[in-house]
């Protein structure tokens, strides 16, 4: 658990590496004086074997070998860390020594391991004097060694110095020791610098930014840091504080804004309750008016100007109720009858439909259908109102100066299902910016007769049916329409009527 926490790790990390490098760089120092040691140790081994070469040489050559004695017993008291000197024969006895007593003796067998084997240097382990190095050179049968030693020999003896390792290691040891505490102490004193910095300057700046983000996650906006240095964690708390006070600033625009729109949406619900009131009170009116009108008109010739103005009472008659109905519709809509349909069939018949319009005569058609799309399962007198009032709206967009209307419909996968889509497309002036983010508002319209209800209308109908109603337009490019309505699937949908 305790690794969870970012800033142990970073601890635990550095630490670690510290700890790698500075053991490695004092393994290595160590090792090196270590090397160093022992080869002092054997160069002043082999500076005493030279010594003591020349001062026998002299006393050999005349055949004083008592002389010779004296010598070694001599240099074997000068020096504490030299155990013994010796001259011993080829075939292991001892024939001078430092000590006497060892005179006429076998040579100790680590020394004379290292004449067997041709070797000038060795360490051994020795019973007495713990670790031993041990140093040999041949003494060769010279000009002046034959007068003793005849001709026939070649070898005559080997010089041997024992020094004692015993100091050297004890130096050795007490280097070791003194490396390793110091290592040890460097160690922790970094790791407790290292912690202590880590903790001032990110851990507890991070914690107090985590607490604050933990409050404004509750909701609390009013929450600021002050950084403790101009540093990453300090820019990163500057850009937190930055970051809240737009939250805060869009939070009050937003509970403003959305103060704004219940007031209207209250408004509207009482204007909407009002109007389907109203129309209530003047749909029978306006039936009976326009009956009395059809049966009036009926009265004048063809030719009497009194009939063309009641026609126009009668058209004016007939906008108010479809207003009307409008109205009645968006405030209480008729349930849905869903059955299963084909759309390029209900695209087909609403077009044919639509092309009645005397607006639509200078307007060129494209039907655009994919073959073999799956069925919908909706209400097709509702869809039928939706495209058709697309259509006639895509005609009025074009009716000035001409242009081409496009239906169309494919299958298309979004977020893993299928739909139906079908598009309704013209290329008139198109809607500006400003505007196509309200046009499915209620009696949002840009017409001089419009109510704003049927493009409202439309976005509620396909929600009902669990589609929807979206546009793209380009200013003076023309606008698309496109519906997208859910596969219907039989297993889930007629299973439900079962």
């Amino acid at each position: 658990m305790i690794f969870k926490s970012l800033t142990t790790r970073v601890i635990v990390t550095l630490v670690g590496l510290l700890s790698v490098g500075i053991g490695t760089f004092t393994y290595l120092n160590l090792k090196r004086e270590k090397n160093q040691l022992i080869k002092a140790t054997r160069e002043n081994a082999y500076l005493l074997l030279d010594t003591i070469e020349r001062s026998i040489y002299k006393s050999m050559s005349v055949g004083d070998t008592q002389d010779v004695q004296v010598i070694l017993q001599m240099v074997g008291h000068s020096h504490s860390k030299l155990i013994g000197v010796r001259i011993f024969h080829p075939q292991g006895i001892v024939l001078k020594s430092s000590r006497p007593e060892e005179v006429g003796m076998p040579v100790p067998d680590g020394d004379y391991q290292l004449f067997i084997n041709n070797r000038k240097e060795g360490v051994y382990a020795s019973d007495a004097f713990g670790e031993v190095l041990g140093v040999i050179k041949p003494i060769y049968n010279d000009v002046l060694c034959q007068r003793c030693h005849g001709t026939k020999k070649r070898l005559i003896g080997v010089l041997n110095v024992n020094y004692s390792q015993v100091e050297t290691n004890r130096r050795i040891l007490e280097a070791t020791r003194l490396s390793l505490v110091s290592t040890g102490a460097v160690i922790l004193f970094c790791a407790a610098a290292i912690s202590l910095v880590i903790v001032r300057f990110v851990r507890q700046p991070l914690n107090n930014l985590i607490g604050s983000m933990a409050r404004v996650e509750e909701g609390d906006l009013s929450v600021r840091i002050t950084p403790m240095a101009n540093d990453e964690i300090g820019r990163l708390i500057v850009s937190f504080d930055s970051m809240v006070g737009k939250l805060d600033k869009a939070k009050r625009e937003l509970e403003e804004y959305h103060f704004q729109q219940m007031e209207r949406a209250d408004r509207l619900a009482s204007v909407g309750e009002m109007a389907a009131g109203i129309a209530h009170e003047i749909k029978n009116p306006l039936a009976g008016i326009s009956a009395a009108m059809t049966i009036i008109r009926q009265d004048f010739s063809d030719d009497d100007p009194r009939k063309e103005i009641i026609g126009e009472v009668v058209e004016q008659v007939s906008r108010l109720d479809k207003t009307v109905n409008d109205l009645l519709f968006f405030g209480k809509p008729t349930p849905p009858e869903p059955t299963y349909a084909d759309v390029n069939t209900i695209l087909q018949k609403t077009l044919l439909f639509a092309l009645q319009h005397k607006g639509g005569k200078n307007i060129a058609k494209s039907l655009d259908l994919a073959d073999g799309l799956p069925e919908i399962f909706v209400d097709p007198k509702q869809v039928q109102q939706v495209f058709l009032n697309l259509i006639l709206n895509a005609i009025q967009a074009m009716q000035a100066d001409g242009g081409t209307l496009t239906v169309g419909s494919s299958l298309v996968d979004l977020d893993g299902k299928r739909w139906v889509r079908a598009t309704i497309a013209d290329t008139g002036p198109g809607i500006p910016e400003p505007i196509i983010g309200k046009i499915f508002t209620p009696f949002f319209t840009t017409k001089a007769q419009g109510t704003g209800l049927g493009l409202a209308i439309c976005h509620k109908l396909i929600t009902q049916h669990g589609g929807t109603l979206s546009v793209t337009s380009e200013d003076g490019k023309g606008t698309v329409f496109i519906i997208d309505l859910p596969v219907a699937y039989e297993g889930e949908v007629r299973g439900k009527g079962v």
